[in-house]
């Protein structure tokens, strides 16, 4: 079976390196140091700073395995270079409407930069499945938790190329 791939758009990819950078070259020196003090300190059965820190190493080194294999399994897509930009594909911001007439904006994009308050879909979302290869005055079905839900697509619009 083939590794699963995780697209991710360019900006998205810099957060992933920056967030490891921040781990890796701040965060783990820091505690590092703490656990080699407290560590002097002598009985590190009741040292409160000698296992705090342990614990927080080892959260951090599991977030740097975490980031490491989320970006050796990335592709970068860059939503400005989509051919076909009528239709709802990855890097996508897509207007719709509900049987309500709600709107929403939403973006798709990579499952690493996914953030709802921001309107930032993960592309494997249930809704983002379902939106994909829509074009503008098409309607889609999106099960959701509370129920079947149908939206239609408003707009489409992906960002522009850089230096264009």
């Amino acid at each position: 079976m083939a590794a699963p791939t995780n697209p991710i758009t360019p900006a998205g990819l810099s957060a992933l390196k920056a967030r490891y950078d921040q781990l890796l070259g701040t965060d783990r020196p820091a505690i590092v140091e703490i656990v080699s003090w407290a560590a002097g300190n002598g009985d590190r059965s009741e040292n409160g700073d000698y296992l705090y820190g342990r614990k927080r190493m080892r959260e951090i080194d599991r977030e740097l395995a975490h980031l490491a294999r989320r970006m050796k399994a990335a592709k970068v897509l860059d939503p400005a270079q989509q051919p076909d930009k009528a239709r709802v594909f990855f890097g996508a911001t897509v207007t719709i409407a509900d049987e309500d007439d709600a709107t929403r904006i939403l973006t798709i994009v990579g499952d690493d930069e996914q953030d709802a308050s921001l309107g930032l879909v993960g592309w494997s979302a249930p809704i983002a499945r379902a939106l994909r290869g829509a074009g503008v005055g098409d309607c889609r079905k999106v099960l959701l938790p509370g129920g079947e839900k149908e939206w239609e697509v408003l707009a489409i619009n992906y960002p522009d190329a850089e230096g264009e």
